[in-house]
């Protein structure tokens, strides 16, 4: 009877070690699953970029080989529907690096002392009405923006320097800027945010003043979070279409602030309703020198980010 009495209690202790061993079981078989929903989502990612790459490729090199990769790339002509069509796109590409430059030259600045306002000086009570005012701006379809630099900006620029058309390089730089504000203020304030009080503490304590602790201390520390908004707004920049269709004129002339331009991107959006044969082949050829574009921009950056970094 001892015996018996005693085997009960020692048959317990055995269930309570069978069940964290249970639960152990099931996290792991759950952090298997949620690694294997990871890799196949980056690997969709991945897959994506290859299928866009590959594409453009066989899309975009058949017109390139006809006409000449010299003649496309240096060629400052585009006449695409004349009796001799000439397809040289070295006005686009210009006009699209000058565009982009000038909107980053613009829109940078701005953002980055906007963020720093709401970041480090503004109330906390105006910075609250602030930052929906800048999430607006994120959200408003680029047509509007379109729309708005027409009716607005465009005559401004007309009777200002009394140009026969008021559409134009300048008027594409000052909407594209405009348009990169909310992307590079939003990533640059959050990059600001995250630099750790510390820092700022021991500045202040050795006699800086705040203005020199946000510039020298906190700005060199958010450095990292600062060039993505600056890559992000050059994505931006560059990939615009329908507000710059609206307000460059979409002349393929050499780029010229006061006329009317053509980037790379309004190009392929103006003609490909109507494209056939050669010139729908020229116009996947422009798709490819903007995707090398954007790529080698998004290379050089991370390039340079890593150099400093080390």
């Amino acid at each position: 009877m001892k015996e018996k009495a005693l085997s009960k209690p020692l048959a317990q202790p055995q269930q309570e070690v069978s069940q964290p061993e249970a639960k152990s079981g099931n996290v792991h078989v759950l952090e298997s699953a949620m690694k294997l929903i990871f890799f196949i989502c980056g690997f969709i990612a991945i897959g994506f970029v290859l299928v866009i790459t590959v594409y453009l490729i066989i899309s975009g090199l058949p017109a390139i080989r006809e006409v000449g990769l010299v003649e496309f790339l240096f060629g400052t002509e585009w006449a695409s529907t004349a009796e001799q069509p000439k397809f040289g796109i070295l006005p686009l590409i210009l006009t699209s690096v000058y565009g982009t430059a000038g909107a980053i030259v613009i829109g940078v600045p701005i953002g980055f002392l906007m963020a720093m306002f709401l970041s480090k000086v503004a109330p906390r009570r105006v910075a609250n009405v602030i930052r929906p005012v800048v999430d607006l701006l994120a959200g408003i379809p680029s047509i509007v923006y379109g729309l708005v630099g027409l009716m607005v900006l465009v005559p401004l620029v007309r009777t200002t320097f009394h140009t026969a058309a008021g559409e134009s390089l300048l008027a594409s730089i000052v909407v594209l800027a405009v348009m990169i504000l909310p992307s590079i203020i939003s990533v640059s304030e959050t990059a600001l945010n995250a630099v750790p009080r510390e820092y700022e503490e021991a500045s202040l304590a050795l006699g800086a003043t705040e203005i020199e602790t946000y510039f020298r201390v906190s700005a060199p520390a958010a450095k990292s979070g600062i060039a993505a908004a600056v890559v992000l707004g050059v994505g931006r920049a560059i990939g615009e279409a329908m507000a710059i269709m609206m307000v460059a004129g979409n002349v393929a002339n050499m780029p010229d602030l006061l006329s009317s331009v053509r980037f790379l991107t309004t190009g392929i959006a103006v003609e490909l309703a109507y494209s056939s044969g050669l010139q729908r082949q020229a116009l996947f050829s422009i798709g490819l020198v903007l995707f090398l574009f954007i790529m080698c921009i998004n290379v050089i950056l991370n390039v340079v980010l890593k150099r400093k970094k080390g």
